[in-house]
């Protein structure tokens, strides 16, 4: 079984500043707008150097996408910040109609997303977020696994044409990935081979993929684990492959069961080859106060669910 190492516990949302930073360096069409929350965003470096390509909107995150998509007109790269909560759904309707209608290329960088937004309650944390971006059309949905991987796709959707929405958090998480990598678009990642549970993870999730497939492999199970950073558009051949050794599966992630990664695995199972499917992901409600660990722990968002996910589902085979 192959191991993954912790090589320190980072925030995702300073491997997009990272990535940002350097592509503001290396190129001059990116430009960045922040709807107020420059330091949550870790968007500082790139404000610093560059202020003629750093604009700070203010809370006016409707006006911020507007901005975005009237920048791309002149060739630029714009590449938005605020909260997961505040990019989404606050703004759903200039999203709709200014970006993702028309195609523009910008670049919508969420932050905060899901319950490991932690204390600041239901209000901020939001869990529906990778549903209302999948279903415009065009619309890329990317959401990352670790600090390295965040930088890697900041980089990479800097290079592709189209409206992307780019999702990562805010609590330091294990950071496991290949500094150096190569991010691809829509191609999911092997992390693990196996042959008895297929476990689909993203975001944070991914590393309590990896921790529950240790604990199988101690009960004789092997389990293929697969980080798919791409919901849209979704890798269907990785997906499908490993379901054809495995004959079963288990979806994790740090969103509402209705509209995330799970659905789209099962729409793509539904139409070419029916298997039993288990959903590690929130259950239609809503998160609450707490620190991320209490909060991943309530909602069964975690290794010692996803477990439990496997081991109901390959009894189902």
């Amino acid at each position: 079984m192959k191991k993954y190492t912790n090589t320190g516990s980072k925030d995702t949302r300073s491997g997009f500043g990272a990535g940002l930073t350097q592509l503001g360096k290396t190129n001059s069409n990116v430009v960045a707008l922040c709807a107020d929350l420059t330091g949550s965003l870790k968007m500082d470096e790139f404000k610093e150097n560059h202020p003629e390509r750093f604009f700070q909107v203010g809370i006016a995150e409707a006006n911020m996408i507007g901005m975005a998509a009237g920048m791309t007109i002149g060739g630029k790269i714009p590449f938005t910040g605020t909260f997961a909560n505040f990019s989404t759904g606050r703004v759903y309707d200039q999203i709709r109609q200014s970006v993702a209608y028309s195609y523009k290329n910008v670049k919508i960088c969420a932050s905060h997303a899901g319950v490991t937004l932690g204390e600041d309650g239901a209000t901020h944390q939001i869990l529906e977020d990778i549903g209302l971006m999948k279903m415009l059309p065009g619309m890329t949905v990317i959401n990352t696994c670790d600090y390295n991987q965040t930088k890697a796709a900041t980089l990479a959707i800097a290079e592709y044409n189209g409206p992307v929405y780019l999702r990562f958090g805010r609590p330091k998480v294990a950071n496991f990935t290949q500094e150096d990598q190569t991010f691809e678009i829509g191609k999911a990642v092997h992390l693990q081979e196996g042959n008895d549970v297929t476990i689909v993870a993203s975001g944070h999730l991914v590393w309590e993929a990896l921790i529950a497939a240790e604990t199988l492999n101690e009960q004789g199970l092997k389990a293929e684990v697969i980080n798919i950073h791409t919901i849209k558009p979704l890798d269907n051949k990785a997906i499908l492959n490993s379901v054809s050794k495995t004959r079963c599966i288990v979806t994790a992630e740090e969103h509402n069961f209705l509209g995330g990664l799970g659905e789209s695995v099962s729409r793509v199972l539904a139409e070419n080859t029916p298997t039993p499917q288990e959903f590690v992901a929130t259950k239609d409600t809503f998160g609450e106060s707490g620190t991320p660990a209490q909060l991943m722990e309530k909602y069964g968002l975690n290794a010692e669910a996803i477990v439990k996910a496997a081991l109901k589902v390959i009894a189902r085979k």
